[in-house]
């Protein structure tokens, strides 16, 4: 059966800075809204900074001068059967809703109340950082999450994008108020945000709703994203020991940024290498020697630079073994791979699109997410048609590019010395 291509959205900009898209989807019934905005870890310039970001967006839902009690946003949104959240990275922080028709327009009032009118009130910043607090213990009690922020801080040493973004306890715990709300009225502004509408709504309905909610929102003066700088890099082999039943780790590499078209490549030579049950790393490292239960590879963009990994989590007495074999399953991949891996990762890229495109959710964030970062518009299928397009001579020159052992950072954690770690890796030569 023929599926119909989803529509561009409609894209406009209000006269103060506002950059909104509306994406209509006929067979959806729901509309969900987000709401980008630039405002992330790469705009926090100093370590003391480090989590400013992730601060503010939790504070902006515990109170409006409107809506004064956290309680109020929660039970309005519950009220009418929608779901909110929101989220920070390293170059955005987003806040979406979704909802049934009948209701975008109270959720888009409640966003840009949320936004626009935050009171972020000394007791309700106590509240948070104590719950902030709360989270990074967690993430010290996940060595999975642990080892994922360990590789960052080797891959980028020194810079925004290579911290936690949800900072550390020093700069959570002496966070002045103060920054906060300065930092909230420099960056929460309209020229520096994106409203993307997607699902069971025209156009003219959607313009109408964010002009209502928005339009007056005055313009200001944001920050700018910090650069990326190619050194210095980070020591190649890190640990973190820690007594557990099992040694997390993750290979990882910088690679391409989100404006390189070389994504496209890379991304179906991850599918290849180590996303699936039949990918490389699963059949060789799980199938044929039973060395761990999850291994997977994965990628990231950003605006200026990116960087590949690969993940597992492994016994600690076959830890020596499956690094070694990690190492050998990377080298190999700067060969030719062959046709037929080719065409099934690309099979595998379509399908994982085309699914992603049945929830309104998924529709609004990708052309909100494109506009925010200044990324071309495209469709989803002007995407898969690149993708499409990917030559294997492509694909091996990415991975020459990419998957240069001398360029490895290995990270870990759990009972390993570094020292065995490197030598293991160096044997996979």
């Amino acid at each position: 059966m023929q599926v119909d291509a989803l529509a561009a959205p409609s894209v406009h900009t209000l006269d103060n800075g506002l950059r909104v898209a509306v994406t209509p989807m006929p067979y959806a019934r729901s509309v969900s809204l987000s709401v980008y905005v630039g405002a992330g870890s790469r705009y926090e310039a100093t370590t003391e900074e480090a989590g400013l970001s992730h601060f503010l967006e939790h504070l902006c839902f515990k109170g409006t001068e409107r809506r004064p009690k956290p309680l109020q946003i929660s039970m309005e949104i519950d009220a009418i059967g929608g779901n909110m959240n929101a989220a920070t990275n390293r170059e955005l922080t987003v806040y979406y809703a979704k909802v049934t028709p009948e209701y975008v327009a109270q959720a888009i009032d409640l966003l840009a109340d949320l936004l626009r009118n935050s009171v972020l009130i000394d007791e309700e910043i106590e509240r948070e950082r104590g719950v902030i607090l709360e989270e990074l213990a967690a993430v010290d009690d996940s060595p999975s999450e642990q080892v994922g922020v360990l590789l960052d801080e080797m891959l980028w040493p020194g810079q925004p994008h290579g911290r936690d973004i949800a900072g550390t306890e020093a700069s959570v715990t002496a966070m002045p108020n103060d920054r906060i709300r300065e930092y909230y009225r420099r960056q929460y502004v309209p020229n520096a945000t994106v409203v993307s509408l997607a699902g069971a709504i025209d156009v003219g309905e959607g313009l109408a709703l964010v002009e209502r909610h928005f339009g007056d929102w005055q313009p200001g003066t944001p920050l700018s994203l910090i650069p990326h700088h190619d050194e210095p890099r980070g020591p190649l082999v890190q640990t973190i020991e820690k007594d557990l039943e099992q040694i997390h780790v993750s290979i990882g590499m910088r690679a391409v940024s989100m404006h390189d078209d070389a994504r496209y490549a890379l991304d179906l030579l991850s599918i290849v290498l180590g996303e699936g049950m039949s990918s490389r790393l699963f059949s060789r490292l799980r199938e044929d020697l039973g060395l761990c239960y999850d291994i997977h590879s994965y990628m990231a963009t950003l605006t200026d630079t990116g960087m590949f990994g690969v993940y597992s989590g492994v016994d600690p007495e076959r830890i020596l073994q499956a690094v070694t074999e990690m190492g050998r399953e990377l080298r190999k991949v700067q060969a030719p791979i062959t046709a037929d891996e080719l065409e099934r990762a690309k099979a595998v890229a379509r399908s994982r699109t085309q699914l992603r495109l049945e929830d309104t959710r998924a529709v609004s964030a990708l052309y909100g997410s494109q506009l925010i970062l200044e990324m071309p518009l495209r469709t989803p299928e002007e995407a898969l048609a690149i993708s499409a397009a990917v030559s294997l001579d492509q694909v091996t020159e990415v991975a020459r590019r990419v998957i240069v052992p001398e360029s490895w950072h290995l990270a870990a954690v759990g009972p390993v010395d570094a020292g065995d770690l490197e030598r293991a890796l160096g044997c996979s030569a």
